[in-house]
């Protein structure tokens, strides 16, 4: 394991389990000075490393708060995510509009918001949480805002690059979560992805490919539409959503 994160301070969106459990723990042991654990409804943590952050990141006064709270941060990962049971791209539109609020509005205003305080620490790192299901043809909701947020990704970081900030996507399929508990398909550990992510991040990365399964996928984008798709559909027999 590669240290990387040396007297860094890190703010973690979605901190409460799960991946974003693992993004706070690992982030101390790879020598992280100070890790805000952002959540809707912060936990103790028992360490005072750690400094729990009331976050919805849907709600404006919610983000100016995190940025007065947490002025030294210079790794923000903005894992904060929802994928709702019975989400469908069928579905009426209120449902859709609350998962955009969320993983693409509320992720894309938090950026912006600590875009200044990255700054003001020599350009920072921006960790963006993706999914494989922004290049697969998932019939969600989820799906449709994460290839929304991959594209904002890669235009943050176009868009900040004058300002020496690592914008990184990270790409992954299917974790075991408590998400992802009600799909029965192969699944990586959330430490697994943690790892990865922070290795990429002491790398340089612009993407990270947390998995085999997006590895696979990057590799079979440029095949034309008509094998592509196909087999798109065949990887999602028996998809549930």
């Amino acid at each position: 394991m590669k240290p990387s994160l040396d007297g860094r301070t890190v703010l973690v969106t979605g901190a409460n389990g799960g991946i974003g459990e693992q993004f706070v723990r690992q982030a101390l042991e790879r020598g992280a000075r100070k890790v805000f654990a952002a959540a809707r409804k912060p936990k103790h943590w028992g360490d005072a490393r750690i400094v729990p952050l009331a976050l919805d990141i849907t709600n404006a006064e919610d983000i100016a708060r995190a940025v007065a709270a947490a002025p030294d941060v210079d790794l923000l990962i903005n894992n904060a995510g929802i994928a709702p049971e019975g989400d469908s791209i069928l579905g009426p539109g209120d449902p859709l509009r609350a998962i955009f609020e969320t993983n693409f509005f509320g992720t894309l205003a938090l950026s912006n918001a600590f875009a200044p305080v990255l700054a003001a620490h020599g350009g920072g790192t921006m960790l963006n949480i993706l999914s494989a299901a922004a290049w697969l043809s998932v019939p969600t909701g989820y799906a449709a805002s994460k290839a929304a947020l991959w594209s904002a990704t890669n235009a943050l970081r176009a868009a900040l690059k004058g300002q020496g900030t690592q914008v990184i996507g990270l790409l992954v399929g299917m974790v075991d979560t408590p998400m992802t508990a009600r799909w029965e398909f192969p699944k990586v550990s959330a430490a697994s992805v943690v790892q990865k992510a922070y290795d990429g991040i002491a790398d340089g990365a612009l993407e990270i490919l947390a998995d085999d399964a997006s590895v696979d996928l990057k590799s079979r984008l440029a095949t034309r539409g008509e094998a592509l798709y196909p087999w798109m559909d065949e990887q999602l027999q028996g998809f549930v959503a």
